[in-house]
């Protein structure tokens, strides 16, 4: 077992993980993830985006490979090790808005610091100010059936940054929302990230997404892949247009 690059804030080697029904979910993914950096993990629906963020994260154990935090291993950590991490270093947004019926929006928002032993007034605090950020902040005291999905996606994502992560997951975080709306979350959200140091690990298969990322590592099968496109031959018709290959690395 060798420890990652110390500028790396999330490494993985080798991962491979297969589906309950036997169908491959990655297939010796290896990446690094700097300190600060935006990554986006691009790929078309079923290429193993989702399934390496949860291994990245924690959630989901590799069948085989490793993953370090900081360098710590992850993937020989305990169950209750692993929660842990996830509670206190990690933000998660899925594509669904999943909140909580019973609490509000702010309180839903500050969850994860109540969590962690943060005391209400300043979970508050923190959980307003995202809000603000998001644009929903007049939406404090409303239940999550009070609110569009939208809103409701929008109350996730602050709810993943109030906490200050050190990485955030993000998998198809914007998917729910209209264009517009779409682009100024992501604005707010990469924003909010590049000031406050935090790392993105986003799952994405829009390339305009993608674009505001510091980098991209694209997924086909389960496997990283380098799209090439090919210019056409002179002088030959049947060569007109683009060639694209896709290349294992």
């Amino acid at each position: 077992m060798v420890a990652p690059p110390d500028n790396d804030v999330l490494w993985a080697r080798a991962l491979h993980f297969r589906h309950d029904d036997g169908s491959p979910g990655l297939s010796g993914v290896s990446l690094g993830v700097r300190e600060g950096e935006i990554l986006a993990v691009g790929g078309p629906r079923g290429s193993g985006k989702t399934t390496l963020l949860r291994c990245l994260s924690g959630l989901l154990p590799a069948k085989s490979g490793e993953v370090w935090f900081n360098s710590v291993p992850v993937h020989t950590m305990t169950p209750v090790a692993r929660e842990r991490l996830r509670r206190d270093r990690f933000g998660w947004i899925d594509p669904a808005p999943l909140l909580v019926a019973e609490l509000n929006v702010w309180e839903n928002a500050a969850l994860p610091l109540m969590l962690r032993g943060t005391g209400r007034r300043r979970a508050k605090t923190a959980a307003l100010e995202w809000l603000e950020r998001l644009d929903i902040g007049d939406t404090a005291r409303r239940h999550p059936e009070e609110l569009t999905h939208a809103e409701r996606q929008r109350v996730c994502i602050a709810r993943a940054l109030a906490p200050a992560p050190s990485v955030l997951f993000a998998d198809e975080p914007t998917a729910p929302l209209h264009r517009i709306d779409r682009a100024h979350v992501l604005r707010t959200l990469t924003t909010a990230a590049r000031s406050h140091g935090i790392t993105v690990v986003l799952a994405t298969h829009d390339a305009q997404t993608a674009a505001l990322a510091d980098r991209t590592v694209s997924l086909l099968d389960g496997r990283r892949v380098h799209t090439l496109h090919l210019p056409p031959l002179p002088g030959t018709a049947e060569t007109e247009g683009l060639a694209a290959c896709s290349l294992s690395v």
